[in-house]
């Protein structure tokens, strides 16, 4: 059979767009020989859509849609993802999916498994299948899945659900299964998505057609990477990565790939790039401004806006204070240049003495400290944010994960903006994006990676006067934060127990500057933010 896949990236919301956007694909794959043409999760209304679900025209705009797109269509049928109503007992709504075909009904089914962990909160709106029957067209029986619903045990980070959908839809006789997907992106979860499409389909004996919406909601981004195995699980077809495709697959071709194999680095770029792009794209901004310190975040971060939105519409701004080194203003120089953007320079210097001085008498008799670094922080953050008044820009904040999770960083400073676009990558996988970055040629000035790390807020400060080498806080971090471990489980691993209680206790102190930081793009298994909900006024500690 032959499947057309039409990899889309839809807005969440615009369900106009959204159904122009599933017709031109549709045409075009039409004309390309398509027998069936097949669609990502939620493809009318986006993905997540949220609380949208409960305003009161929302859903029945999207049931509209899901009608009008049914008249428009020809001979060929078309699968799509929308939103029911559920008019028995239970949640309000079905995440469903809906086969059109010319002049029958539409043939209808609901998502059996409703994911409610880490960032996916799926039962606060839906209420799952009470059963799954196969689809009948051009002769064929089909097994229509929705994400969650052809993910096993092995692949899932508990066991959470009591039915199998795919073991269903083969008992009632599916010779192929079609899964519409939202998976959001994370480090290495591609490679994790191919394993287990591929064990499912040599499981049941049977092709898959796996289809992954693409693009940046919000926090997440999704990639895309939509595949098609056959039935001995070996790999017909793969979409590629990180933007909108479309293509014919034949399901039953004895013709087989090899899996694409990508460096984790080009993952990780393309994933912030495209969280960059739509973030701006679909809230409506043109240009971005940020702060140029010549350190190795904030480079990290104009080289992604650039790759984005293209030169011409980001602004870096160089705002060195009495403690800015001679070497990071020319690295931060240097940056504009390589990337070819406009650098504004505006010294903080005599506005930092005359707010310090304003300081005096209720200061007097006290030392300096935390106060007047973060003072310029401050100070810096309010000149981005002029500058975004005035000039309609977002301002893209340039905190790291490894900053974020023990707060080394300023609230209504350095985490003043619209985006944080690195603030769920540690800080030694910034240094390794950068490296990546130059590797045909110099983009981040070399003297920006070689040089110790420093926010230079008093003289000859360096990060690791006050936080372990990153080597060591990124993988406690990353035991701590993502894995879940306690701090005696994470000792017992070999790291010094005074330095991870350490870390434990700045993770769990610093909840409150996280609660108001801007957005921040996902790409590791646990983002600051979405999917980790801790609160902010408690006294646990293990």
């Amino acid at each position: 059979m032959r499947i057309g896949f039409a990899q889309l990236n839809p807005t969440v919301g615009d369900l106009r767009g959204n159904a122009e956007k599933i017709f031109a694909a549709y045409e075009r794959l039409v004309a390309a020989g398509a027998e069936l043409v097949l669609t990502p999760e939620l493809s009318i209304t986006g993905y997540p859509p949220q609380d949208l679900v409960f305003k009161s025209q929302f859903v029945p705009q999207n049931l509209a849609i899901l009608h009008e797109l049914h008249h428009r269509i020809g001979a060929v049928p078309l699968l799509v993802g929308f939103v029911d109503r559920n008019d028995g007992r239970g949640k309000p709504f079905f995440n469903s999916a809906a086969l059109l075909e010319k002049g029958a009904p539409i043939q209808r089914t609901h998502k059996s498994l409703l994911p409610t962990y880490d960032v996916f909160d799926e039962d606060r709106y839906f209420e799952p299948a009470h059963a799954v029957t196969p689809f009948k067209s051009l002769g064929r029986t089909i097994g229509v899945t929705i994400c969650e619903d052809i993910w096993t045990e092995n692949y899932l980070p508990h066991p959470y659900y009591d039915v199998e959908p795919v073991s269903s839809l083969v008992e009632q006789g599916a010779e192929l299964i079609l899964n519409l997907s939202a998976s959001p992106f994370s480090m290495g979860k591609p490679g994790v998505r191919r394993e287990m499409v591929a064990s499912l389909a040599r499981k049941y004996g049977l092709p898959i057609c796996y289809c992954n919406c693409v693009g940046g909601n919000d926090q997440l981004v999704f990639d895309g990477d939509s595949i098609a195995v056959n039935k001995a699980g070996e790999l017909i077809a793969e979409l590629c990565g990180f933007r909108e495709a479309e293509a014919v697959v034949e399901t039953d071709t004895t013709e087989t790939m090899m899996w694409d194999a990508r460096e984790s680095a080009a993952d990780l770029a393309d994933a912030l790039t495209l969280g960059v792009r739509d973030y701006m794209r679909k809230c409506g901004f043109k240009t971005a401004v940020l702060g140029l310190s010549g350190g190795i975040d904030s480079a990290v971060v104009a080289a992604i806006a650039v790759q984005a939105l293209g030169s011409d519409n980001v602004t870096g701004v160089s705002m060195p204070s009495p403690y800015s080194s001679q070497g990071s203003i020319d690295d931060a120089l240097a940056l504009a240049r390589n990337l070819g953007i406009k650098c504004l320079q505006i010294p903080i210097g005599d506005s930092f003495t005359c707010f310090k001085a304003q300081f005096a008498e209720v200061f007097a008799g006290l030392p300096e400290d935390t106060t007047e670094e973060n003072m310029q922080s401050r100070l810096r953050g309010m000149i981005l944010m002029s500058l975004s008044n005035k000039f309609g820009h977002i301002v893209l904040t340039t905190g790291n994960k490894s900053e974020l999770a023990v707060g080394y960083c300023t609230i209504y400073g350095d985490m003043a903006g619209g985006l944080a676009v690195i603030s769920d990558v540690p800080k030694t996988m910034v240094y390794g994006l950068a490296r990546w970055m130059n590797k045909d040629r110099e983009v981040i000035p070399w003297a920006t990676i070689e040089k110790p790390p420093s926010a230079e807020l008093k003289p000859g400060q360096v990060d690791q006067d006050t936080l372990p080498p990153y080597e060591i806080l990124d993988e406690i971090l990353r035991l701590y934060v993502e894995d879940n471990l306690s701090a005696p489980h994470i000792a017992a691993r070999g790291f010094e127990e005074k330095t991870v209680r350490w870390v434990q206790r700045h993770v769990d102190l610093n909840e409150y500057k996280r609660e108001q930081a801007a957005p921040g793009l996902k790409v590791t298994s646990r983002a600051f933010g979405v999917g980790r909900r801790m609160p902010i006024a408690q006294k646990y500690v293990d």
